[in-house]
Order: C-alpha cells, then structure tokens, then sequence
C-alpha cells in the first residue's frame, strides 16, 4: 500500500505535515477547468471518462493539492436507478419526474454499477494511472437522505416539505425510500473502491436541516448502514454534513473514520470531544479565500492550532466557491505545507 498523508492522518497516525485538499476543487475557479466545459456541458464531462479524468487532476497539477477527487457528481447514482437528472444552465440539478408515492419508489432499480455506470469506474482507473502514486485518489457519493431529499424535492430545496411531509405522515413510506438508495450507495461505493478509489467521502448535504432527534431517526441509521456495508480495509470513510455542527455527537457513531466539519463548527472543541475516536477535516471558511496572502495565511494557523498534528486534514468546511482567484487557492495550500510542517 502506498504511504499517503492523507490515508494516515485519516486513521489518525502520525503524519510530518497536515494533508490538504479542497471541497470542488475541480470546478470554475479553475481556467483549465472553463476551458473543458466549454466544449462539453456537465453530464457530458461525468459520464466521458476522459474529460472527467483531465478535470479530477487539474488541481493536482495546478493547485498542488495532497489528494485527486474523481469528478462526478452525487446524483449520478440516481439517474440509472430510473429517475431522469438534468441540469438547467443557472438552475442546478433537477429530476422532472420525481419520486413522491409507493409505486416511484417500486419502478426504482438497485443496479449494477460495472454495467449503468461503467464510466465511473474507467475515470477512477485513469486517474490512478495518471495520478501514478503522487497523492491518493478519493471517491465519493451523496449519503442516502441526501440522496433521498433530491429524489423526493426534484430539485435544492429550503423547505424540504415532500419529503418532511412524509416524515410526518408516511415515515414506512420514506423508510423505504432510504432503504432502496442505501443498498445503491453501499453497491456504488464499494465499485469505487474495487476500481481505485483509496478513500470515500459521504456527502450528507441536506441532512443539516434535521434536528438530532430526526436525524437519529431517519437518516443516520442508513449512513450507518452503508458504511458497514463498504469492503473498506485500508481504505477511510469520510462523513460530510453541511451545517452539521449540532449533529457531531450522532455522526460519530457510523462508523466513519473521518468527522467533516463545516466553518460554523468549533475546531478546538469538536478536537476534544472527538479527536481520541475519529480523524477531523476542515474547516476553514471557503470566503477566507477572499482576502489577501496575509490574512489566508492566519486564517490556515487558526484552523491548524485548534486541529493538532494528528489526525488532521485540512480542507474548506464547504466547496471552494467559483470567482475565488486561482492565486488565493495556491496561496492556501502553499500556506498549509508550509506552517502544516510537524516535528517528529
């Protein structure tokens, strides 16, 4: 196996200096990045492995980043299940017919990833070629209620009421639901890994809008179910929820490796409380990315003192944002190597 930062600080081993990679950081920030979407719209890009290759390792090249991950997207699971994804230019992804009663929820399929979404796994072995040993290569998916929110809504929502409406009044229906869509994440993510990937990030995006009780109720026990479905041996779970500070206590017992923290979370605290059990990632807050050298640099020994020098990987607690300048990504990772650096 090859010896990555990453990998150990995941495992909470000890590491010379702290990992660093950025949430979307193939994304428009980059101009190497604009320059391929140009030429080929979104679900292009995911499903030619070729284009989602060169864009994964953009900034691997460009940025210097400590991990690649491979550029998809965490609805693309969904589509061959039997719900038609789009994506509207300045809309974002939306599902036209979407799953709102028992019989959607039947016509959807648990597939085989190797035949409806062999792309993934030719991007993820392209990438390892390329990449050839430098930093490790991370796979990702959403986590099932995320997944199940999309499904349900059609589309990013605020309220979330369709599918909190069943919550309230048809929980066995929902519970179907999330039960169908674990078993195709736990199927998908273990593709990932048999085709490369050395790490795994759950994305839990929408599951910051459930108050503990909730999330213990309806989403947690299908994260949970995922992750010990996963043929994971050297291989961590990283476990992200956006606006998730208040849901810490019951992600920690998923089982994943790695605890994702948003820039709304207590670093030093969240360290305290977890830090003996589970690997911390983040959080700087992705605007810092705004200011000048000066204040990126403090910005990064803030997050770096309330961390620690182990088990830590250092990221933004949210994606990278699209008009950040490509200096002040550079910026930032040349600031973590530098003041990230741990005596032995």
């Amino acid at each position: 196996m090859v010896d990555h930062l990453l990998i150990r600080a995941a495992f909470r081993q000890p590491v010379e200096r702290t990992p660093v990679w950025m949430m979307r950081q193939a994304g428009r920030y980059l101009p190497e990045y604009r320059a391929v979407r140009d030429r080929a719209d979104f679900l292009t890009m995911c499903k030619t492995p070729e284009l989602a290759a060169e864009v994964s390792l953009q900034p691997l090249e460009q940025v210097d980043v400590d991990a690649v991950i491979f550029f998809s997207d965490i609805l693309t699971m969904l589509e061959p299940m039997g719900l038609e994804l789009t994506f509207g230019a300045g809309e974002g992804p939306r599902f036209p017919h979407p799953v709102r009663s028992v019989a959607d929820i039947d016509r959807l399929s648990v597939i085989d990833p190797a035949d409806r979404l062999a792309f993934v796994g030719e991007t993820l072995r392209l990438c390892r070629q390329r990449i050839a040993g430098r930093v490790p290569l991370l796979g990702f998916t959403g986590a099932p209620y995320t997944l199940a929110t999309y499904a349900v809504e059609g589309c990013t929502g605020k309220n979330f009421h369709h599918i909190k409406r069943w919550y309230y009044r048809e929980p066995e229906t929902l519970h179907r639901l999330l039960a169908k869509i674990a078993d195709q994440v736990t199927v998908y993510l273990n593709y990932q890994i048999e085709n490369g990937a050395q790490a795994v990030q759950l994305f839990d995006t929408w599951a910051g809008a459930l108050a503990p009780a909730d999330y213990r109720e309806i989403a947690a026990p299908y994260t949970r179910r995922v992750i010990e479905g996963l043929k994971r041996a050297g291989v961590p779970v990283i476990l992200y929820i956006n606006g998730g500070g208040h849901l810490l206590d019951e992600m920690a017992t998923l089982g994943a490796d790695v605890l994702s923290l948003d820039w709304r979370t207590d670093m030093a605290a969240a360290r305290r409380k977890y830090g003996a059990t589970h690997g911390l990632q983040g959080n700087l807050d992705p605007c810092a990315l705004y200011g000048t050298e000066a204040s990126i640099r403090r910005e990064v020994q803030r997050v770096l003192d309330a961390a620690g020098p182990v088990g830590h990987i250092f990221n933004l607690g949210h994606g990278i944002l699209p008009d950040v300048p490509v200096a002040n990504a550079r910026a930032l990772i040349r600031a973590v190597k530098e003041l990230g650096q741990h005596r032995p």
